[in-house]
């Protein structure tokens, strides 16, 4: 009996069919993935965004407590989740579903393909859970500094919410509404309205019913931040460098301050002519007032990205607050305002991590660091939270204490592996930072060149903060877990490396320069022993896209295959008419030399194009105008076109449906080396 049933088991299994194989890249890609960390004012709670297989929910958790779901939508629908925010005593918590998130005021996307009309709505609910009052259509909520009532912006319009009530209208501007805030008596809003070419700061008495510009000028005014007492404003402004002219000619801006009062105003200081004479910000705020009358702000007086303090009465000569050979990516002062928090890739230039410098002394302290990445420093209560990630481990919440503890669960990618850091040359001698996804396995591999977006972006040394770029470093893995020797390159035009890297000579529609980085990438994976000359491949999105057509249309000899995610094929814009009618003639000239379209003739390698046709970054036309060119040419393609998607898509489905054709993609070309039909 005992052998007739194992027989018959036996039997039984290799009757039943076999178990699936995990879809690791389907699995990895489902990984929740934390944004937009926030924190009380009063006490240790945090709240995020945390984005899985498309299903978007807002958490919350309480130092030393588990974290909780507080939300609960289930579907991968494309209704993003944004401009979260805790009241100051943690009580109630704000955010907006639906919309994008980057252009919050323009037409609304419909990515999940709802039958019923898209919205835009503002939540206001108990941070501990319960139900969720509809506000009605707006973004950028911000509580007043008693918790009482929620400003918030619609299309230009300023409204306001209190609990128990209805929102209601308080006023109409030109242009839109940005960096919203409170005066700390709660009388007045401050803001910033952006116009077309131009922009003020301006002030709204909540009471009285009354608009004031501050100081309006032919510039853009930007930043503003009430004083501790809210008596004065102080706001940045600064113009554009016009065609032709150098970055550090200048001074093109200045910090200023108006008395609120009186509307009289002052220059507090100007930058000077040489580095730093244009203005460059942060990727947070960039003005800060602190409790001891001190002004934080970015500049790059040393050719790095750097937070410098001003005397906000005397003024005088600011002082470095950051002082190396690194970046100060994000920044903002802590919870007693006397100390600014920052993230920056000080002593690692291919990481992030967090440190604190006391304003008045300039004594700095280490508060994260090893081969992690800890971003967006986030103050609740006697607490500091961080978005953290490393080689395994995506965006999550995590405690900045002396473990970096996580807040809730942070599930690891299965089988990644830290990326090896790169330093190569380009033909002109620039330095070029990357990260090499190795193949495991002897032999000559297929290879390819990953180039990112923006193009002010940089690639790190594991998970990436950016939703977006989270996903690319996904694939790069998976990729590499397939067989290809994968180089995520971080091309001159990018951040992290200094002012000269950043703003080099004849970048984007002056020359494209930063190909020559992406070529020096390419010829480096050739000289690699592990890697097959003969089978690079490149891939990328927006301007990853445009340099990934740029290198097919160059040096097809060089690069067999590409993957252009929603990149731009000709850079042609109008021109500035500053210049005269020659130098324009020349300017567009240089446009389209930079440009794929210029080189099309020389283009012979297959490629996949990939766009969304509600796209606000990149044009569709960009991909419709290429795939014409293509066809004409005879040049092999093949196309994905996603019915209302946007540039970043915002549906886990779609994403999934992107990288399984790249991959398949690449593998008739690369590995089965078999022609497109």
């Amino acid at each position: 009996m005992t052998i007739r049933l194992t027989l018959a088991a036996i039997a039984l299994t290799l009757a039943a069919p076999a178990a699936a194989a995990p879809d690791r890249l389907a699995e990895t890609l489902a990984l929740p993935v934390a944004s937009g960390l926030t924190g009380a004012q009063d006490v240790a709670r945090f709240a995020w965004i945390e984005n899985a297989a498309g299903a978007r929910n807002v958490w919350v958790a309480d130092k030393g407590r588990p974290a909780r779901q507080v939300t609960a939508f289930a579907e991968d629908d494309g209704q993003q989740i944004y401009d979260l925010n805790l009241s100051p005593d943690g009580a109630t918590l704000v955010f907006v579903r639906g919309g994008d998130g980057e252009f919050p005021d323009d037409g609304l996307p419909n990515t999940g393909l709802a039958t019923a009309t898209p919205k835009q709505q503002l939540f206001a609910m108990p941070a501990t859970g319960g139900a969720a009052v509809a506000i009605g259509e707006g973004h950028q909520p911000v509580f007043s500094p008693d918790g009482g009532r929620i400003a918030f912006v619609r299309k230009g319009q300023l409204w306001l919410w209190q609990q128990g009530g209805e929102a209601r209208k308080l006023a109409s501007v030109e242009g839109g509404i940005e960096r919203l805030g409170w005066s700390p008596d709660g009388t007045r809003l401050l803001f910033v309205e952006a116009r077309s070419g131009h922009s003020f700061v301006a002030l709204f008495d909540v009471t009285g019913q009354r608009l004031t510009y501050l100081d309006p000028s032919l510039g853009h005014s930007v930043e503003p931040a009430f004083s501790p007492d809210g008596r004065q404003v102080a706001f940045i402004r600064y113009v554009d460098p016009p065609s032709g002219a150098k970055d550090d000619s200048g001074p093109y801006w200045s910090i200023r301050i108006t008395d609120v009062a009186s509307g009289e105003t002052r220059e507090l200081w100007a930058a000077p002519q040489g580095m730093g004479a244009r203005f460059a910000g942060t990727r947070s705020r960039n003005l800060f007032w602190s409790k001891d009358d001190t002004l934080v702000f970015p500049w790059e007086r040393s050719g790095w990205l750097h937070a410098y303090a001003i005397d906000a009465n005397k003024g005088g000569a600011p002082r470095e607050l950051t002082p190396g050979a690194f970046e100060v990516e994000t920044m903002l002062l802590d919870r007693d305002g006397r100390a600014l928090l920052y993230s920056s890739n000080a002593g690692d230039l291919d990481r992030r991590h967090i440190r604190r410098t006391t304003l008045a002394s300039g004594a700095t302290t280490r508060l994260s660091g090893g081969t992690g990445i800890e971003s967006y420093p986030a103050p609740a209560g006697d607490t500091i939270g961080v978005i953290a990630s490393d080689a395994t481990h995506p965006a999550h919440p995590a405690l900045l204490d002396a473990k970096l503890t996580p807040i809730g669960k942070a599930p690891a990618a299965q089988d990644f592996v830290a990326p090896n850091p790169v330093i190569f040359r380009a033909a002109d001698g620039v330095e070029v930072h990357a990260q090499l996804f190795r193949a495991k396995g002897p032999g000559r591999h297929p290879a390819l060149i990953f180039v990112h977006g923006g193009p002010r972006r940089q690639m790190l040394l594991g998970f990436h903060p950016s939703g977006y770029y989270s996903n690319a470093y996904i694939l790069n893995q998976h990729l590499a877990a397939e067989g290809y020797d994968v180089l995520a390159v971080n091309y001159r035009s990018g951040t992290g490396y200094g002012l000269a890297f950043r703003d080099a000579p004849e970048i984007a529609r002056a020359g494209a320069s930063e190909y020559r980085d992406v070529l020096a990438a390419g010829k480096w994976l050739a000289a690699q022993a592990h890697v097959d000359p003969a089978r690079i491949g490149i891939w990328g999105g927006s301007w990853g896209g445009y340099l990934t057509a740029l290198a097919l249309a160059r040096d097809s000899a060089l690069f067999a295959a590409g993957v252009d995610f929603h990149g731009v094929h000709t850079m042609l814009r109008p021109v500035e008419n500053n210049l005269s009618p020659d130098q324009q003639t020349a300017a567009r000239q240089l446009q389209w030399t930079s440009s794929p379209m210029g080189a099309i003739d020389t283009w012979r390698s297959p490629v996949l194009l990939i766009h969304g046709d509600d796209d606000q970054n990149v044009d569709f036309s960009q991909s419709l105008i290429l795939a014409r060119e293509l066809a004409a040419r005879r040049i092999p393609y093949r196309e994905i076109a996603f019915p209302n998607e946007r540039h970043g898509f915002f549906r886990y489905a779609d994403w999934l449906k992107s990288y399984r054709a790249t991959e398949a993609f690449f593998r008739t070309t690369l590995i089965e080396r078999k022609p497109l039909k």
